[in-house]
């Protein structure tokens, strides 16, 4: 026999969740893209020769918006955009759906940790992939410093970028360093996801109330343990999608080889400013925007 359809109701709180999720992830971005801006310019900067132009991440923000004016720090913020109501929707929105089918609907009380990571593998994996040309368009509208006077950008605009691309390089490069993007996001997504699902859990275990407090702890928490595992394979994204490199393996061993070990972990405060802060607005975000959908009968 099959199963029932899904009522309204259950499809309400599905689409719902997407939206809260999209909308959320978009939120954090707007927010957080200049930290992002200078977190892809210093990893750039590090496989390159000559005397380093930015140091550190306030000084490369500063030296970006003195140079090219501040608006240079919100670069990419159109396919950064894009990205999220793909990627942040589904990788987020799903986790919830995909943890209870690996559970089972029979689970009772906490899951386990190793469940969280897989539906936050499993989510971060389909995301990425479906939306890894957003991710392709706003590292190289990032990478792009100033231009001599006159001369034309690149890209005008993020949705010609999308054009201009498929035509110069073929449609398939718009999935440029698609395996390390699936690597990295998978990663990230599941130590932020799993992380902040656990965290969270065990303050509330403590005692602490499910509130504001409690969700911008969870969010350093998933923040660090993201930066921390996730770093190695988002220095080595950046370098391919900027087109350095032939591909993942090509920018492992030579970067390996030339920098050292070390070099993966390049730009981590900056990454760690990124991805704290952003996880902390996202998750915040999320659980004021669900939790006043939940109120209004939305989800």
């Amino acid at each position: 026999m099959s199963p029932p359809p899904p009522s309204s109701g259950q499809r309400n709180s599905f689409v719902g969740n997407l939206a809260a999720s999209a909308f959320s992830a978009s939120f954090a971005e707007a927010c957080t893209i200049p930290l992002d801006t200078a977190k892809v310019r210093l990893q750039l900067q590090a496989g390159s020769s000559g005397p380093p132009k930015y140091r550190g991440m306030l000084g490369t923000v500063a030296t970006v918006a003195r140079e090219e004016g501040a608006a240079a720090l919100w670069k990419g913020i159109g396919p950064g955009i894009h990205r999220q109501v793909l990627f942040g929707g589904l990788r987020i929105g799903l986790y919830e759906p995909i943890k209870d089918l690996y559970v089972g609907k029979d689970h009772v009380g906490d899951v386990p940790l190793h469940l969280k990571v897989a539906a936050g593998l499993t989510t971060g994996a389909v995301g990425i992939t479906i939306a890894s040309p957003t991710d392709l368009v706003k590292v190289r509208m990032q990478a792009e410093g100033k231009l001599p006077e006159g001369a034309p950008r690149r890209y005008p605009s993020a949705f010609k970028a999308y054009g201009i691309i498929a035509k110069q390089e073929g449609v398939a490069a718009l999935w440029t360093g698609l395996s390390p993007n699936i690597m990295r996001n998978a990663i990230i997504n599941a130590a932020e996801l799993a992380s902040y699902d656990q965290v969270k859990s065990s303050l509330l275990s403590a005692g602490m109330s499910d509130g504001v407090p409690c969700h911008i702890l969870s969010g350093l928490g998933a923040g660090f343990v993201a930066c921390v595992v996730g770093s190695p394979v988002d220095v080595i994204k950046s370098r391919v999608m900027a087109g350095r490199y032939s591909g993942f393996l090509d920018c492992a061993v030579t970067t390996a080889r030339v920098e050292g070990l070390g070099a993966f972990w390049k730009g981590f405060l900056p990454n760690f400013g990124r991805l704290g802060s952003w996880n902390v607005v996202m998750f915040l975000t999320l659980e004021q925007v669900r939790k006043a959908m939940r109120d209004n009968n939305l989800m």
